[in-house]
């Protein structure tokens, strides 16, 4: 279903209706421009008039007191007439025009204004904040190879800032014309560049040199475009059934494409699942072999140690076992020779106790033996008979005795 075009223009409104005309447009159609009604008027004047012929009257008749308090009053209405009928009160988010006899002078910012001079106006409340959607649906737009398609819907935003240039230069209703013809001019360009079976790339499309071009065009009205984008392309029918077929056939393609992706990075991931597996059960191999190595390493040095400990303790061994037949050796041959000293002494004991008992076994002897008495005479002299008799008579007295002595003489065994 094919859209219409935006429609832009501007309305003449009381001051009550330019909130909701603004915002909500009037029957579908934007509304971007408002031309207030003027509300002023000369109403006060005649409440002026009526004052001044009371102040005649109380001066002129004697109706002094009451024509005097009508008077006051009747000016009094016509003032507040007058401050109630300047106060002119712009919504925000808007700007209005001021114009004094028919020449724009200014502008006048959100706010409450006054307005003393009946020959001040606010000629149009124009909208300067926000953003007003514009859509354009274009029909039958020729491609490169003069295919024309069915439409092209081009979407923009734009927003007036510049509220006297768009007011003094353009206007809602002829920027409405000039907008549309600026715009159906650029979406017949871009689709002009573009080959048909490529047409459905407008859609969501880069359009910054269109917003570019409608700017410069747009910009002396004081209007800036702060958005545009293709948001639909339609094709003609014949040639989008020709194109649905290559579609299902491209998706048909994509799909088996996908299908084979999805195989190919299946089996990848299988086949760097199984080297993973290889390098981990590699890792593992390398990590045992290094096990191994280290436990045969510790195994040999641990070989190495008991044998050097072997070979220290039979090395100690050894050593103990030679320091111990040495200091055997030395001690049987300090036995030896303390035994030959205690031989040597003993010898000297033996032969002193022999010699001890031969004298005991002597003196045994001698006291069971005869003892012979000599008795020694002089030198000289022979033995006479008178000494042998008296020793023979002495013997026996004296045989219990191993020494008797004869005429000082001890005599010898």
């Amino acid at each position: 279903m094919t859209r219409e075009f935006s429609k832009i223009k501007e309305s003449l409104a009381s001051w009550g209706e330019i909130r909701q005309l603004l915002r909500g447009g009037e029957q579908g159609q934007l509304v971007p421009v408002v031309i207030p009604k003027d509300r002023r008027g000369f109403a006060w004047m005649s409440l002026v008039f009526l004052a001044l012929y009371f102040a005649g009257m109380a001066a002129l008749t004697d109706l002094t007191l009451i024509a005097a308090f009508l008077a006051l009053l009747f000016l009094l209405l016509a003032m507040v007439t007058m401050w109630r009928k300047a106060i002119i009160e712009i919504e925000e988010g808007t700007t209005g025009v001021r114009s004094r006899w028919g020449a724009i002078t200014g502008t006048l910012p959100p706010g409450r204004h006054y307005l003393w001079l009946p020959w001040d106006r606010v000629d149009a409340v124009v909208d300067t904040s926000t953003e007003i959607p514009y859509s354009a649906p274009i029909v039958a737009c020729p491609t490169a190879e003069n295919v024309p398609l069915k439409s092209i819907e081009f979407f923009l935003k734009f927003r007036i800032v510049d509220p006297v240039a768009f007011v003094r230069t353009i206007g809602a209703g002829n920027f409405d014309l000039v907008l549309s013809s600026a715009v159906q001019d650029a979406i017949r360009q871009r689709s002009r560049r573009v080959n048909t079976e490529r047409a459905y790339d407008l859609r969501g499309s880069d359009v910054g040199d269109m917003q570019d071009a409608l700017n410069r065009q747009l910009g002396r009205y004081g209007v800036r475009i702060t958005g545009a984008n293709i948001p639909d392309v339609q094709l003609p029918d014949q040639y989008q059934q020709h194109l649905a077929t290559r579609e299902k056939v491209a998706k048909e393609l994509s799909a088996y494409e996908r299908e084979w992706e999805l195989t190919r990075k299946r089996r990848i991931d299988t086949l760097l699942m199984e080297i993973e597996r290889s390098k981990k059960t590699r890792d593992a191999r390398v990590v045992e072999v290094k096990a191994a190595h280290n436990n045969a390493r510790k195994n040999v040095a641990r070989m190495l140690e008991e044998q050097e400990t072997e070979a220290q303790r039979v090395t100690w061994e050894i050593e103990a076992r030679g320091r111990a037949d040495l200091t055997s050796a030395e001690n049987e041959a300090k036995a030896l020779r303390r035994l030959a000293e205690s031989y040597r002494d003993n010898r000297a004991v033996l032969q002193y106790e022999l010699a001890r008992k031969r004298l005991d076994v002597g003196a045994k002897l001698a006291e069971n033996a005869p003892q012979a008495l000599v008795v020694r005479t002089q030198q000289g002299q022979s033995d006479s008979a008178l000494s042998t008799l008296l020793l023979a008579q002495l013997l026996p007295r004296i045989s219990g005795t191993g020494t008797a002595q004869v005429n000082g003489h001890t005599p010898s065994p």
